[in-house]
């Protein structure tokens, strides 16, 4: 479990393709305090480091994962939110995160707000469901939806937020990964299938 405060960048360091399956080999300010079978989100997918030397780590992400995120599109150069997960004893500081990308979205607009970034998402109206207010996870950064519309939301972004993630680099038609709230997700399913 994660709670998409990310805490660092990584920098995708090597791809390569293995049947229907991609490994990527990264760099990240804590490599060192990575283990092989540790659970690691990257752009909100929760993947397993199965190899660490030095300063880099290996993951691999199969098929399904690659079909349902952006990961597929990762290429060396480019940067990655991280998050290790949760230490059970530790603060709860943004929103429950299973780092199971429900979908893809993509940037319509970025609004510069004088002191902070608003951003306009859209993604297949079926794939899930958002509140104002409530949480969502965009690219494994917990963040709270401003406006809400059955294919569409926006989110707005702090500085602090802006430069410490990926998500300041994003350009209109960018793709980014989505995990919508856990609870809205179980509620959704329940009422959808109790219809009167």
């Amino acid at each position: 479990m994660f709670t998409g405060i990310v805490e660092g960048l990584g920098k995708v360091i090597a791809r390569q393709n293995e049947g229907s399956n991609v490994t990527f080999t990264l760099q990240c300010p804590f490599t060192h305090e990575l283990r092989v079978d540790q659970s690691l989100s990257h752009n909100g997918v929760c993947l397993t480091v199965t190899a660490t030397e030095g300063e880099l780590y290996t993951v691999t992400a199969v098929q399904e994962t690659l079909l349902r995120s952006n990961l597929g599109n990762l290429q060396p150069g480019h940067w990655v939110n991280l998050e290790r997960c949760m230490p059970a004893n530790g603060r709860f500081d943004g929103h429950i995160v299973q780092g199971h990308v429900d979908c893809t979205a993509t940037l319509l607009s970025s609004e510069d707000l004088n002191g902070s970034w608003k951003l306009r998402f859209e993604h297949r109206a079926e794939a899930g469901v958002t509140v104002e207010k409530g949480s969502i996870c965009v690219n494994g950064v917990s963040l709270t939806v401003v406006d809400s519309k059955p294919d569409q939301f926006s989110v707005v972004i702090i500085p602090y937020t802006w430069e410490h993630t990926n998500l300041g680099q994003l350009q209109a038609g960018d793709s980014v990964n989505i995990e919508f709230d856990i609870v809205g997700k179980y509620l959704e399913k329940y009422f959808k299938n109790n219809k009167p």
